[in-house]
């Protein structure tokens, strides 16, 4: 085995999934994830890419942040979502690109949903929870108004079980660099 290249090769990937780690860490013991994170891995992700690459890696930085943003701020702007998390999928994004951004998050839901299904499982609170989504679902498809959905889920907030979304972004992240053979 040619320990060189496995330490060395990807040294971006591995430094993101590092990042992603301490992160979803974080988010379990505070369910948040702190600016002293996300503003450096967006900054670093594009400084990064224009040294490796000039002009054209700080369009892929730049993509790769928007797509990450977009990825999450619908959720976000209607109170479903923290900033944090969504910062930290710009941050992938200004290191990893628009491509691999994308394909991260889309794992990442899945994970999210099978951790949300579990965690209520487990709780015993499907018919609470079941309920609680219906609710929402309703709200999304008749209030209008971004505002206003926000402003509800500030109110619904304390009785809901929240989900640390830095833990699946984390899992889904490294799980997909795993079967895209970024990392080995």
């Amino acid at each position: 085995m040619d320990w060189h290249a496995l330490l060395t090769e990807n040294l971006h990937v591995k430094f993101v999934c590092i990042v992603l780690i301490i992160a979803a860490w974080i988010d379990g013991k505070e369910l948040r994830v702190p600016n002293w994170i996300t503003f450096p891995m967006v900054l670093s992700g594009i400084a990064f890419n224009v040294w490796m690459s000039g002009m054209s890696g700080l369009g892929a930085a730049l993509l790769g942040t928007m797509v990450g943003l977009a990825t999450l701020l619908p959720l976000y702007s209607v109170g479903g979502m923290g900033a944090g998390d969504v910062k930290l999928m710009a941050g992938m994004g200004a290191w990893l690109g628009p491509v691999v951004t994308w394909y991260a998050f889309c794992v990442s839901v899945v994970v999210g949903a099978i951790m949300a299904i579990c965690m209520v499982l487990y709780r015993k609170g499907w018919d609470k929870h079941y309920g609680q989504f219906l609710v929402i679902a309703a709200e999304w498809l008749t209030i209008k108004n971004p505002k206003e959905l926000s402003r509800i889920a500030a109110e619904r907030k304390p009785t809901m079980m929240l989900l640390p979304y830095g833990i699946p972004i984390c899992i889904g992240s490294i799980a997909y660099f795993l079967y895209a053979g970024m990392i080995y």
